[in-house]
């Protein structure tokens, strides 16, 4: 089981390239497994509007804990795609890779309150279309224009969320997975567990986004 879990977590690392280095925590593979589902997202994409490396400063951020810390910021002047609504205000940084021609961008909502990210969570997660109704279109001019450099990092089991909204078939004996394995001993296999992990890093040149699921 120990072997297996390293190799798992091997391919999670090259697939990230180097970013994500353990998927599977100790515990989750064990004798009875007898199967493994893994899927890989990588995007890497370079700002359309790149900042100013030389202009780069430190300021206060205030996290969800409501003390400031003093991060590293990053700067330019140019005109930015922010739109501004009742309680928040929307941001949108366009990026690229290489020669694709499609154009992608990243979306910060910004509540008006340094408490209000909670009930603006809720809005976006109340409403399906909620986001695709606040998004800005066009350029403005917002003076010196400042985002701090960051790195996040997110995992969790998901199985205990899907079975509190309800999802409990694919988890039970009674689980009929044929349709997705070939083999005679699909009847006798449900899954065990869904491990998520996520990772997001901002820099002055571009926008890193890791997305793994087993």
């Amino acid at each position: 089981a120990t072997e297996v879990k390293n190799v798992v977590n091997s391919w999670a690392e090259s697939q990230t390239n180097g970013l994500i280095k353990e998927l599977l925590p100790s515990s989750s593979v064990d004798n009875l497994t007898r199967l493994i589902l893994a899927n890989a997202l990588y995007f890497k994409g370079a700002w359309k509007d790149k900042f100013d490396a030389s202009v780069t400063k430190e300021g206060s951020f205030y996290p969800l804990s409501g003390e400031s810390v003093q991060v590293m910021f990053m700067t330019n002047s140019k005109q930015q795609y922010v739109a501004a609504f009742p309680g928040f205000k929307v941001l949108k940084l366009p990026c690229g890779q290489g020669e694709d021609k499609r154009l992608f961008s990243m979306y910060i909502f910004l509540p008006d309150v340094r408490n209000g990210l909670h009930n603006l969570v809720e809005k976006v997660g109340s409403d399906l279309d909620f986001i695709n109704r606040h998004l800005p279109s066009n350029k403005v001019s917002v003076g010196q224009f400042m985002i701090p450099k960051f790195k996040i990092s997110y995992g969790f089991e998901a199985s205990g969320v899907l079975k509190q909204m309800g999802l409990f078939w694919p988890f039970s004996g009674e689980a009929e997975l044929s349709e997705m394995v070939d083999s005679p001993l699909s009847n006798k296999l449900f899954v065990s567990g869904i491990f998520h992990k996520s990772l997001l890093r901002l820099t002055k040149k571009e926008l890193k986004l890791l997305l793994q699921l087993l």
